[in-house]
């Protein structure tokens, strides 16, 4: 029996990191590195053509914005997990990517060994990202919620959107919630958009965010 293998795309414009990274990645049996660029142009096509589970993705690539390439791919529906590995730990571009939609924040200083459980864990369900950068953004998320009051009411949700909330906050994909309670990806997008609104939330990342310093 052939072993599902998670498969990966690389998006960063220094080719001895990518190359790096792929090999570092190609030790780990179930994953598979199965696309790079440097290019920012061929960012979102690659990512239509390949469907990986997993985009590492650079917030500068050859004065492209990754950010900007972020939200190209969310704009597309893209649903693969996208994963902003950098050297910047510029608050405004981890919120900006929060909000884009980017499901984990890496930093590139980070050991290897931890980078690799790192993309396990985010397989696996796990939101990631540096303890650093989740301080971050809890603190600016508890500084939102004072100056704008908003709300976050999961009362308001139909019973099958409460079933996609908690397993989004599980850090499921689409395809995995799609599994897990027998329905079509394409209505789960659907619900999820639906959630997202309610909830007034901008991503996954900061509605599980917000749900895990609830549990605190």
């Amino acid at each position: 029996m052939q072993q599902f293998k998670t498969t990966v795309l690389l998006i960063d414009d220094h080719p001895m990191l990518r190359n790096g990274v792929k090999q570092l990645i190609n030790t780990v049996e179930n994953f598979q590195v199965v696309g790079e660029t440097g290019i920012g142009s061929e960012c979102v096509q690659l990512a239509l053509e390949l469907e990986p589970d997993i985009i590492l993705l650079d917030i500068n690539i050859n004065g492209v914005n990754g950010l900007d390439i972020l939200r190209q791919l969310r704009e597309n529906n893209i649903s693969s997990r996208v994963i902003m590995f950098t050297v910047s730990d510029d608050r405004d571009d981890i919120i900006t990517a929060l909000k884009a939609g980017a499901d984990g924040y890496l930093l590139k200083d980070m050991e290897p060994e931890d980078f690799l459980q790192s993309l396990q864990q985010v397989m696996s369900g796990k939101l990631i990202m540096d303890s650093a950068i989740s301080n971050i953004i809890v603190n600016y998320m508890r500084g939102e919620e004072h100056t704008t009051n908003q709300v976050h009411d999961v009362s308001s949700l139909t019973p099958r959107e409460h079933d996609i909330f908690n397993l989004l906050v599980q850090g499921l994909s689409n395809k995995l919630i799609a599994k897990e309670l027998n329905i079509v990806e394409s209505t789960v997008k659907v619900h999820i958009k639906s959630i997202f609104k309610k909830l007034n939330f901008k991503s996954r990342m900061e509605m599980t965010v917000w749900y895990l310093q609830g549990k605190e």
